[in-house]
């Protein structure tokens, strides 16, 4: 593989051989990785955080996840995609992506950190800033469903198990086949 010089210029191809779909068993310690994070990100941003919580797999007990630390920011829709706010976290070593519109979710602001280009990593963190009516705060209600509901939490865990299996190395439908349980729960979560 031709040398890279920055995250932006990985392919597709490149992401899925560099970072495969592994799950590791739940560890107790994602949960004060992402409060020592929550404290480095609130340092740096200050008063444009109005909310931001621990979400994904890593935050719900006794399930095996990818070892990601995915965190939700709530912002003012005014901010969103500010520069100023790219530019405090790209010094906490976070990689700015826009997330474009899809259906049925607004676009908001993605930022990845711990990636490396040679494919070894450390701690991965994945931000996903928005205003508190984006649709990714959906993510809130299926990690508390599971949480409250432990045997649906093994389901998807099962489920889990199964596509990484099928897509070790193809992230996008990895996630993609997800999709279904997803909205399941999220309808038995708002019943």
């Amino acid at each position: 593989m031709e040398s890279k010089k920055s995250l932006y210029d990985l392919t597709k191809e490149d992401w899925n051989t560099l970072f495969p779909v592994k799950l590791y068993d739940h560890n107790p310690e994602w949960k004060v990785i992402f409060k020592l994070e929550k404290e480095v990100i609130l340092d740096k941003l200050g008063d444009d955080v109005l909310r931001i919580e621990h979400f994904g797999s890593t935050s719900i007990p006794n399930i095996k996840a990818k070892p990601y630390i995915d965190i939700i920011i709530e912002i003012e829709k005014e901010k969103l995609f500010d520069e100023d706010i790219i530019s405090k976290l790209s010094e906490l070593e976070y990689t700015h992506f826009k997330v474009p519109e899809r259906e049925g979710i607004d676009a908001y602001m993605s930022f990845g950190k711990g990636y490396n280009l040679e494919g070894e990593n450390g701690q991965i963190f994945h931000i996903h800033m928005c205003p508190k009516d984006n649709y990714m705060w959906n993510q809130l209600d299926f990690r508390d469903y599971l949480i409250a509901n432990p045997d649906r939490a093994k389901a998807y865990e099962k489920l889990k198990l199964e596509l990484a299996d099928k897509y070790v190395n193809d992230r996008g439908n990895y996630m993609l086949s997800k999709t279904d349980f997803i909205k399941e729960t999220l309808a038995l979560a708002n019943k």
